[in-house]
């Protein structure tokens, strides 16, 4: 999905967690990890107790080569994910938490 439409949607008031996630992850896969970043962290904000901002913010500030914040994200969202019962979630998160200590 198109990154400008929908920052233009959270700037006409349609802003919370769901148009932030799309908004990062099409920054994240654009390779804009400042601008992904940035919305990744205002959809932790919205709603902590979901695992894929999560995900996604540890997958930007890795890629940006912040180690120390990449794993901060992914140890949020794998907190978040045993609190909600997400074995799958945890599993993923387990991996990239495990591929960072390499």
């Amino acid at each position: 999905m198109n990154p400008e439409a929908i920052e233009k949607l959270i700037d006409q008031g349609r802003d919370g967690y769901e148009a932030r996630l799309a908004a990062g992850q099409a920054r994240l896969k654009n390779g804009e990890l400042a601008k992904a970043i940035a919305h990744l962290e205002q959809a932790t904000g919205f709603k902590p107790e979901h695992t894929m901002a999560w995900q996604g913010l540890g997958k930007a500030y890795n890629e940006l080569g912040n180690a120390e914040a990449a794993r901060a994200a992914w140890q949020r969202g794998l907190e978040a994910a045993r609190a909600n019962g997400d074995k799958q979630a945890e599993k993923v998160l387990a991996v990239f938490l495990k591929r960072l200590e390499r």
